[in-house]
């Protein structure tokens, strides 16, 4: 779809991506294990809505994400947009549940039988002729390996089923094995400015691989907007993971809380919100194609759709480097190459 806001091609693809693109995991409520707690249908709906209207101009969702809700409920979004105005849609496979016990951990597989399932429920839920994006969501901890799993993707892709094919939460030898069955399009590590590994080792591989970066959990599930605090952590939901993460509470919360001030800074120096300072910082760096960013409500739309914008200046990024390293929050490089 066109959009008004900046693009990058997507590895080798041909596909043009917003900077920015609408993250579901929020839209599978709290029944599955790394929900963020209760959320309102309707809420997810203008949100998804809000962030199409912004110009955004794809959304990653995965079935895991609330059992197949979040894949339904964007499928009743995608229903209002004709074809050509439609958003690109990137989903997942190979994470598996049990409707009996809706909190347990997912499993993870790389059955090439379960996946030629799962696209074809993916493709009903949403409501799609054809995926975008169809990534590996974690390798798998079952007996199959990328031998298994990956030429599945591959056919997947000839058949047209899929236009495109990536690797979330992926390493770089996963990346070369792949790479030597069939080009592997996208990778998908979180990145923030507390999670920073991605940027010492599959972020560069990639580049070099020709394989785009899809950057996800920018903000850090919620603490790099600036609104994060002890008191809102006690308020959480028991059905958010949050509430006892050793990062949201305690000694850790304040470590990072360092960052977070450092990052206000500089969105009071550009007049934008610090969850819009948060995005841009992930995608101040080559190799990184687009930040995965979610929302509950649309008010957080527009909290961080100035990022798809925002260029920060060296001065910036230093200043955002030295909270880091003086706090001694997240790990891996606070100092890598910027983009031109």
């Amino acid at each position: 779809m066109p959009s008004t806001l900046p693009t990058r091609r997507l590895g080798s693809t041909d596909m043009e991506i917003t900077r920015v693109g609408f993250g579901s995991l929020a839209m599978g409520g709290s029944q599955w294990v790394s929900g963020r707690g209760e959320q309102s249908e309707t809420d997810s709906l203008t949100s998804a809505r809000a962030a199409i209207e912004a110009g955004v101009n794809w959304i990653d969702t995965a079935p895991v994400y609330g059992r197949g809700l979040a894949e339904e409920l964007l499928g009743s979004v995608l229903r209002d947009f004709p074809a050509e105005d439609r958003p690109l849609v990137f989903t997942k496979a190979g994470l598996g549940w049990d409707d009996d016990d809706p909190r347990g951990e997912p499993t993870r597989t790389g059955d090439p039988a379960r996946i030629r399932a799962e696209v074809d429920d993916s493709l009903r839920r949403l409501g799609v002729e054809r995926i975008d994006l169809y990534q590996m969501h974690w390798p798998p901890l079952d007996d199959h390996g990328i031998e298994d799993y990956w030429p599945v993707f591959a056919e997947l892709r000839t058949a047209g089923k899929v236009r495109a094919i990536g690797l979330s939460n992926h390493n770089v030898a996963e990346l070369h094995a792949a790479e030597q069955i069939a080009h592997v399009d996208s990778m998908q590590p979180p990145l923030s400015a507390l999670t920073r590994d991605a940027l010492a080792d599959v972020v560069p591989a990639a580049l070099a691989n020709g394989t785009g970066v899809l950057a996800y959990a920018p903000m850090e599930s919620g603490l790099l907007t600036g609104g994060f605090t002890a008191e809102r952590a006690a308020r959480l939901s028991d059905t958010d993971w949050r509430r006892t993460s050793p990062e949201h509470t305690g000694a850790g919360l304040q470590r990072n809380l360092q960052v977070v001030q450092a990052m206000t800074d500089v969105a009071h120096a550009h007049g934008v919100s610090t969850s819009a300072v948060a995005v841009a910082w992930t995608l101040a760096f080559d190799g990184v194609s687009a930040a995965i960013v979610g929302a509950r409500t649309p008010r957080q739309v527009r909290d961080w759709i100035a990022a798809a914008h925002l260029d920060l200046t060296t001065e910036d990024l230093e200043l955002i480097a030295l909270a880091i390293e003086s706090s001694g929050a997240g790990t891996g490089p606070a100092r890598v190459q910027v983009s031109a």
